[in-house]
């Protein structure tokens, strides 16, 4: 690996594109690196966990309405949407909104946490929709796959955000372009270009994640998959974009992030090293912000401890600044303690999530959600009793640069009403690399099977499993194959009049 050492430049000093990050980003996305084993290994995985998160949430009112959009742009021999049969084709950008939208609705697939937030599973949409639409192999849409998480993984340890509040999807945009560069195996030069249109237009606030959070969490990282395609397609018509769009003196690190005087270290792989950046990253085995994951396990335990919740004066979660500042009563959002507060909401409130796991023993991507489960009483005033501390050692753990070290979880005290403790912690969810038990091939094709159970045939299921495993050796034109077939018709969903598309 190397460190890219970034400053701004003044118009003046005409900075050689070959110093320019999106350049260097460019490098590594056309260049010729050997594909690691164990790294083909895990995009089969996050494939297989996508598709699980996203048939789960086909009839989900966000979903719908991205579906609804794509059926509105056919495309003969386009990219496929989940639910709609693989004879159907659509253009593979509104393909990557509906199907991106899919993926994100549920807050249930892979995470990637550093300087900042990620949800690198996000590069998978857009880059399986041009696979699909422009008939490239298995090994080909791998190819880019693998790029896409290397480039986002580098971007989210090396710049943070979500400090000057803009979301984390103005790092998936270059991300997604040079998946796709890579995956198409474009030159440097267009790649290049490809990254910089595509950040220049997926910059946008963190209010998307603040205060009443509504649906456009889930848009948010399809659209920048989409936005990003848009740019592709650009830049290999011979079109530029603003340059340099990252050091330029009235560009992103100027007046975006952090300023003139700024300075930032992005690592990145050697070229035609091996990219292995998707091994860092860690699913879900529940269906909440990452951050609340191991706190969730922790809660899971500590019900068979407890034997009567009631008798709970207060609960304690000492944590690192993100889960405190992001999830925690740090956000100082009213709307995280109110029962009727959307689902988007809740998915982003620890203190519900922890009162909740702690009362069931158990975390459900869809009853743990309900109404009528957020105002129960019992839970109501158990919400009411979890305040967040910031701690400094869980914020340096957060942090740890070793991802053998890094923890995501934190210490938790509970005062009962007669005065005793119990006090415990926990550094990372069981499902992390480094938990009690670590999620392999078996665990992701279980929680496919669990999520889709009820909503496809096992002969498809069984059917879809065998094609991905076999992802490497699809040949080209056969990628529809990552597709699947629900029971329900879902393509008889009427387009309304009422609308633009």
């Amino acid at each position: 690996m190397r460190n890219i050492k970034l400053k701004v430049h003044k118009s003046a000093s005409r900075l050689k594109k070959e110093d320019q990050l999106a350049w260097k980003i460019a490098e590594i996305a056309s260049d010729e690196a050997p594909l690691n084993e164990d790294s083909i290994d895990m995009v089969i995985n996050r494939i297989i966990d996508n598709a699980a998160v996203a048939i789960a949430s086909l009839q989900r009112k966000p979903v719908i309405s991205a579906r609804d959009m794509a059926l509105a742009h056919p495309r003969e021999n386009g990219a496929t949407v989940f639910g709609i049969t693989s004879d159907q084709r659509f253009h593979c950008e509104w393909a990557a909104w509906a199907n991106g939208t899919a993926v994100r609705e549920l807050d249930f697939h892979d995470t990637f946490l550093a300087a900042d937030y990620s949800h690198p599973g996000d590069n998978i949409p857009p880059i399986i929709a041009v696979a699909q639409q422009k008939d490239l192999s298995g090994i080909d849409l791998i190819r880019g796959i693998i790029t896409g998480y290397e480039v986002q993984v580098n971007l989210v340890k090396g710049i943070c955000l979500h400090e000057h509040k803009i979301d984390h999807i103005a790092h998936l945009g270059p991300s997604v372009a040079a998946g796709i560069g890579s995956a198409l195996k474009l030159d440097t030069k267009t790649i290049y270009q490809s990254i910089q249109q595509a950040l220049h237009t997926t910059i946008s606030t963190r209010q998307s994640r603040k205060g009443e959070i509504s649906s456009w969490k889930a848009f948010a990282p399809a659209h920048a998959g989409k936005l990003a395609i848009e740019a592709v397609d650009r830049a290999m018509r011979g079109e530029g974009a603003p340059s340099p769009i990252y050091e330029g003196e009235d560009s992103v690190i100027a007046h975006v992030l952090s300023g003139p005087k700024a300075r930032y270290t992005v690592p990145l792989p050697k070229i035609n090293e091996e990219k292995k950046a998707i091994l860092e990253t860690y699913t879900k085995e529940h269906s909440a912000e990452y951050q609340s994951q191991a706190l969730i396990d922790l809660a899971r335990s500590l019900n068979k401890k407890i034997k009567n919740i009631s008798d709970i004066k207060k609960i304690e979660i000492h944590t690192s600044h993100h889960t405190h500042n992001v999830i925690g009563s740090g956000a100082n959002d009213p709307q995280k303690m109110d029962p009727n507060t959307s689902r988007e909401t809740l998915d982003h409130s620890i203190m519900y999530i922890f009162a909740v796991a702690l009362e069931d023993g158990e975390w459900h991507h869809i009853n743990s959600y309900t109404q009528k489960r957020a105002n129960t009483k019992s839970t109501v005033e158990l919400w009411k009793k979890i305040k967040t501390f910031e701690d400094k050692k869980w914020t340096k753990k957060y942090h740890d640069p070793n991802p053998k070290k890094k923890c995501f979880g934190g210490h938790i005290i509970i005062k009962m009403k007669d005065g005793s403790k119990i006090a415990e912690q926990i550094s990372v969810a069981d499902a992390h690399p480094n938990g009690k038990n670590p999620f392999k091939r078996k665990d992701y094709i279980r929680k496919f099977k669990t999520l889709t159970g009820n909503i496809i045939d096992t002969e498809e299921s069984e059917r879809f499993l065998n094609d991905v495993q076999n992802l490497r050796n699809i040949s080209k034109s056969e990628l529809h194959k990552l597709n699947i077939k629900v029971k329900s018709d879902l393509q008889k969903s009427t387009i309304s009049k009422k609308v633009i598309f």
